[in-house]
């Protein structure tokens, strides 16, 4: 009972590890879906960014599994969203969009 308690203590911890990244990415979901409702994005660029937001997730998971992120691990995960934040931003304001 003891080690399980345990366990759920670390498995919280890690989790509360990324409050940033979790707000961010989310921001970015919304940004996506912001995209596709305005028409901004074609299918096959709605699907390209949020096939990129699940592989951050991944990462993040993946990150968070050994019950702790490291410096490395946040610069990691930080790069990869700044990359997403710039391809939303490329893609959403291309000259291709779903409504023409």
């Amino acid at each position: 009972m003891l080690v399980m308690l345990m366990a759920m203590a670390f498995g919280s911890q890690a989790q509360d590890q990324t409050p940033r990244a979790d707000q961010r990415q989310q921001y970015q979901r919304a940004r996506i879906r912001q995209g596709w409702v305005n028409g901004d994005l074609t299918r096959r660029e709605a699907a390209r960014l949020a096939a990129a937001q699940r592989m951050i997730r991944r990462g993040e998971c993946f990150a968070k599994a050994d019950g702790r992120v490291t410096p490395n691990e946040r610069i990691r995960l930080h790069r990869m969203q700044q990359r997403a934040n710039r391809e939303i931003y490329r893609q959403r304001h291309d000259r291709q969009n779903r409504l023409n």
